[in-house]
């Protein structure tokens, strides 16, 4: 292993084998040699590294001190060695990414972003699929991992990072609804409710949660397709049922208002961060992993 110095790389020698002969043996160099480094590391210092004891050479006060300095400088070293490896490794590294449609906009394109600026040399690859689809391609491999929101089972799923992404009614700025600090289901009937269709996840949600409350929505519109019903509800064309994760970069920019729905029987909705269980990420991705866990911290519901 290279070392910060030939002096410290002989003196941590010596002070291990406690012998000059032996560490030359060790470092194939000449006893002299080391000697000569040793004498003039103590004519700096002002003081003696080592003492006779029994045969051996035995670390004096100022030696111990040393040796613990030397031994720090090691461990930092190797460390650096380490980070340098892993810096290089992003630095020709490939990633793939799944991610559901929720997350074309907003801080998915901001992490790339980031990455582009900091890891110029990495690539990514970014496959927009349905929830299921990433779960099937996280297992077999196919990606690095995925982003998508709760899982029927996360048996072969390991969760990296979470965060509550909850539904509610997306509308125009100045809406009417805009005055309601709390919402429930019952609060779009009036307005021209815009529901998702299959295949849309929450679909069944939202179905079965008018459902329960007995309600039978005038739907003025039904879509399988989230930015459909965002533009719609940007137009004033109605009120749409999403999630927050589907508005929260419309929210952001002021072309929206968002109300969480307050039902006690409505289940949490989360986003998670996902990768196989019992499979190691490679360096490249562990990096691109804790960018994405930075982004995801950043868009929870308040």
């Amino acid at each position: 292993m290279i070392t910060i110095s030939r002096f410290t790389n002989y003196f941590a020698t010596v002070a291990a084998y406690g012998s000059v002969l032996k560490a030359a043996e060790a470092l194939h160099v000449s006893a002299s040699t080391i000697d000569q480094q040793i004498l003039l590391a103590e004519k700096e210092i002002g003081a003696r590294m080592f003492e006779q004891a029994a045969g051996d050479l035995r670390l004096t006060a100022a030696g111990e001190v040393l040796v613990k300095l030397v031994d720090r400088w090691q461990c930092d070293y190797r460390q650096a060695l380490t980070q340098i490896d892993e810096d290089q490794a992003v630095q020709r590294g490939h990633i793939d990414v799944a991610i559901i449609d929720a997350l074309t906009d907003g801080f998915v394109t901001e992490v790339i972003a980031k990455l582009a600026h900091d890891h110029p040399g990495l690539t990514v690859h970014v496959q927009v699929l349905d929830n299921e689809e990433v779960v099937r391609k996280i297992v077999a491999g196919d990606v690095d991992f995925g982003l998508l929101l709760t899982p029927e089972s996360t048996n072969e799923l390991e969760i990296r990072a979470s965060v509550n992404t909850p539904l509610g009614i997306a509308f125009e700025p100045g809406h009417p609804l805009h005055s309601n600090a709390e919402m429930c289901i019952s609060d779009t009937l009036d307005y021209k409710p815009i529901l998702p269709a299959p295949p849309l996840m929450i679909s069944k949600r939202v179905t079965s949660l008018y459902h329960r409350h007995q309600l039978g929505a005038r739907r003025f519109v039904t879509c399988n397709n989230a930015k459909m019903m965002r533009s719609l509800a940007r137009r004033g064309m109605g009120v749409a049922v999403l999630t927050w994760l589907d508005v929260a970069s419309d929210v952001g920019s002021g072309e929206l208002d968002f109300r969480q729905l307050q039902d006690d029987h409505l289940k949490p909705l989360q986003l998670h961060l996902c990768a196989a269980a019992h499979r190691q990420p490679s360096q490249s991705a562990r990096l691109v992993i804790r960018y994405f866990e930075a982004g995801m911290a950043d868009i929870g519901f308040a």
